[in-house]
C-alpha cells in the first residue's frame, strides 16, 4: 500500500484534539494500530511500539445516548468513518483523498461536528 500519510503525525492530530474532546464531555477510546506486516489474522494494537509497519491507526469517540463515531484512517489516503447517532441517523462518511496527517485533522474537526455538534468545552455538544 503506497505511503500517503504519516501515520504517527496522524495519531499526533487526533492526541492534539483528545483534550477539547474530553472536556464537552465526549469518551476518547486509545489510538489503535495494525502492522501490515503482521500475520493474519492482523490484531489491533493500542502500544504503538508492537506495531513495526503501520497501515492503519484508528480511533472511537463516544457521546451521550451512545453517540459514536469510528475513525480508522488508511496510509494510503482514505479512512472508514462510521456513526451512530440514533436509529434514525447512522452510516458511514465519506473519506478519501487525504493527502496529509494536517488534512487528516481538519476532516476528524468536521466529522465529529457532523456526529456531535459543535462542541463546548462546558460538557454540552449541540446535537
Amino acid at each position: 500500500m503506497e505511503r500517503v500519510i504519516d501515520l504517527d503525525e496522524a495519531a499526533a492530530e487526533v492526541a492534539d484534539r483528545a483534550p477539547v474532546w474530553r472536556a464537552a464531555g465526549l469518551t476518547v477510546g486509545r489510538v489503535t494500530w495494525r502492522d501490515e506486516t503482521a500475520p493474519w489474522p492482523q490484531r489491533l494494537e493500542m502500544d504503538r511500539s508492537l506495531v513495526n509497519d503501520p497501515d492503519s491507526v484508528g480511533v472511537l469517540v463516544s457521546g451521550p445516548a451512545e453517540t459514536e463515531l469510528s475513525v480508522v484512517l488508511f496510509r494510503g489516503g482514505w479512512a472508514d468513518v462510521d456513526y451512530v447517532v440514533g436509529t434514525d441517523d447512522a452510516g458511514a462518511l465519506a473519506a478519501s483523498g487525504i493527502a496529509s496527517a494536517r488534512e487528516f485533522g481538519i476532516q476528524l474537526d468536521t466529522w465529529v461536528a457532523h456526529v456531535f455538534g459543535q462542541l463546548s468545552c462546558s460538557g454540552e455538544s449541540n446535537l
